[in-house]
């Protein structure tokens, strides 16, 4: 039997890991959640972002460790809220991204993803990879599952006017921005590591 790889996924987000384990196990990498901080710098590339914190949180951990993070772009506002998507959440919410936009008929949108790895036994350079689903904000939230701003968001793919919060994990990680980064990652994963 073959044996699965490990990667600790650097989060205290609950929701993302329940992700990234649906993902990763498809392809025989274990995960763990590693509640640590790693630092995260400020910046308008999100690839910056999360290869960064990989570093550090490799540096602090001594474990191959992956960090994700994710932005909502919105294209009426000029992709804003983008890579400060989890402070503007924090702040204004679902509820003032909708007072936002309320006035506007253009509602496309997209999320972001990158999954960023670091082994540091290896001594080399974070490695991203990045994921994207477009869609369109809807005018009010629907759904109970999910986080963040799953509850306004309608990828274009799935072929329904269902939000990401109204999607089972499994249906969502068919068109989501995290899953698609998190597949590269995990299809990598299991050439590159030993």
């Amino acid at each position: 039997m073959k044996k699965d790889k490990v990667a600790f996924f650097v989060t205290g987000n609950v929701h993302k890991f329940h992700e990234a384990r649906n993902v990763l196990s498809k392809y025989n990498v274990a995960t763990a959640m590693l509640n640590i901080k790693a630092s995260e710098i400020q910046d308008d590339d999100l690839k910056k972002i999360a290869t960064a914190s990989a570093s550090d949180a490799a540096r602090k951990s001594g474990l191959p460790v992956f960090v994700e993070d994710a932005g909502l772009f919105i294209k009426a506002l000029n992709g804003f809220p983008g890579p400060y998507s989890n402070y503007v959440y924090r702040t204004i919410g679902t509820k003032g991204i909708l007072k936002l936009t309320e006035n506007t008929s253009q509602r496309e949108a997209y999320f972001h993803s990158v999954v960023a790895f670091c082994n540091p036994d290896e001594k080399t350079e974070p490695v991203g990879f990045e994921g994207r689903a477009d869609g369109r904000l809807t005018h009010e939230e629907r759904g109970e599952q999910g986080f963040g701003f799953d509850p306004i968001f309608e990828p274009n793919e799935a072929g329904t006017n269902e939000t990401f919060a109204q999607m089972t994990t499994q249906e969502k990680n068919k068109y989501s921005h995290r899953a698609r980064a998190l597949l590269k990652f995990a299809q990598w994963y299991a050439l590159h590591s030993r």
